[in-house]
């Protein structure tokens, strides 16, 4: 193969490229079952052949060190290198998890400590009572924070039938429910985009466990009427869900504890400092106010005469979620990242990404569908709809910027929006990005127009161009270049 594409294509027999010291422990008798038949077929190659193998793929990536990364709902946005120094230091890295369930709380006090100043700093943004940091993932809070509401009701002898959402939530919003064992009411959107008011008022009832709301939506839309839901599901003895995976546009700005949410999980992964995509890693502590607070999971941190120890929670917790701490060094990122900004430094990240999100809206409004033309929160979202007629779709235009050293836009999501392009800027852009970014927007309108054609052959600089997408995740081939 002229081209090696994998280390294996690329290895070459009795070519070392370390060399290994003589043991220096004894020789210990392993059951022959639990052997090898045959030596493990490994790559041998010299280590500068690895390096290069592994920076020549690195290059090949997106990545929002190299490229804008404009993915709608994801908040793909830089992090400060000061919290990926502090995730690093030895003495966190070299803690083994188990130190944990083994109760030796003297060689982890520093490692609790982190846990309770995140909890109370999260308490601290969202205007909550408590925080647990055990969650391994958005989903995975989700789902606690209902089961927390269900056992809730349960214990006020109410079991509940119902949960409601928006058509603009986040697919595992109805999915947790389901899950969870609920019927879903899904709600559709009013013309503004926001959760049709008088929709969800006719469906309120008492056998509504909850609201399950994303905020601001995903339309990039704050609902004006947030109050007067959360007033009127409270009236029902219903509890009110924050979806804080966009978090991002209202940290240090406005709490959902003080709207009147009784419960919330935080992607800490997308807002609070961790470089996230690709699968992972994820974090997503859960929030809950005095109501909700017996039910928390049976893994906690207190403070007890000047030293941390485990708090197992009351007899009514959850029980257990997760037998760690969540992923440990994605809180550390959080809580440095928050310790870094402070109240006022949130507040001006959250304004600082809302307005590159409207600069983005008026720029491109002219050129692209705009299904709500309002003010906007932390992401915009246009629609190819009317391009579409001439052929070219959502799908073209985010193909064709790839060539350009930019990452596509989220498209067809929100699912509510016909051929949609989802755009988040992030505070981290500078106006010269999100300028270059806009003015190759507009250049693909105007090819779309004169040329429709043309955008067939998008991407042309990348080794894989236009596969079969369908095909393309069934049967994976990471040798083929074409």
């Amino acid at each position: 193969m002229s081209n090696p594409m994998t280390i294996f294509d690329k290895s070459q027999e009795g070519r070392k490229g370390i060399n290994l010291p003589p043991l220096d422990v004894p020789e210990v008798s392993i059951q022959s079952s639990l052997l090898r038949q045959e030596d493990a077929k490994l790559p041998e190659l010299s280590e500068f052949d690895v390096v290069r193998h592994y920076t020549n793929l690195s290059n090949k990536n997106f990545a929002i060190d190299k490229n804008f990364y404009p993915l709608g709902s994801c908040t793909m946005k830089y992090n400060p290198k000061i919290a990926e120094r502090v995730a690093s230091l030895e003495g966190f890295t070299q803690l083994h998890p188990h130190l944990i369930t083994n109760n030796m709380n003297e060689d982890v006090q520093g490692a609790l400590e982190v846990v309770d100043m995140l909890e109370e700093q999260l308490c601290e943004v969202t205007g909550m009572s408590a925080f647990t940091t055990t969650p391994q993932a958005g989903a995975h809070g989700e789902m606690l924070g209902v089961m927390m509401i269900e056992k809730y009701h349960e214990s006020n002898g109410n079991k509940r039938k119902y949960i409601i959402v928006p058509d603009s939530s986040h697919g595992t919003n109805p999915a947790t429910a389901s899950m969870v064992g609920y019927d879903v009411i899904t709600i559709k959107s009013d013309e503004n985009g926001a959760m049709d008011f008088e929709a969800f008022k006719a469906k309120m009832s008492e056998e509504v466990a909850c609201v399950m709301l994303t905020v601001p939506n995903t339309l990039g839309i704050y609902n004006k009427r947030i109050k007067e839901i959360c007033d009127l599901a409270h009236s029902y003895g219903a509890m009110m869900y924050y979806d804080g995976a966009n978090m991002n546009a209202i940290m240090g700005v406005a709490r959902p504890g003080d709207i009147g949410f009784d419960v919330i999980h935080i992607n800490v992964h997308k807002t609070f400092a961790t470089p996230h995509g690709g699968g992972g890693p994820g974090s997503g502590p859960v929030g809950v106010n005095e109501k909700l607070k017996p039910f928390l999971p049976d893994l906690g941190v207190e403070k007890v005469d000047g030293k941390y120890e485990f708090s197992k929670g009351g007899v009514d917790t959850i029980g257990k979620i997760s037998p760690f701490f969540g992923n440990y060094g994605i809180s550390l990122r959080a809580i440095v990242y928050m310790m870094t900004l402070g109240g006022n430094g949130m507040y001006n990240s959250s304004s600082k990404a809302v307005l590159n999100a409207n600069y983005i809206r008026v720029r491109l409004k002219d050129y692209f569908d705009v299904p709500f033309d309002s003010l906007c929160m932390h992401e915009c979202v246009f629609s190819a709809k009317t391009l579409a007629k001439n052929g070219v779709t959502a799908m073209d235009i985010a193909k064709y910027l790839l060539d350009f050293g930019m990452h596509a836009p989220t498209v067809y999501f929100p699912l509510i929006v016909k051929e949609a392009i989802m755009i988040e800027p992030t505070e981290t852009e500078n106006k010269e990005t999100l300028d270059i970014f806009c003015d190759r927007m507009i250049e693909a309108v105007k090819l779309a127009k004169e040329d429709p054609e043309a955008f067939k052959s998008y991407p042309k600089t990348l080794g894989v161009c236009r596969p079969d997408d369908t095909r393309a995740i069934k049967e994976l081939d990471v040798c083929s270049c074409h």
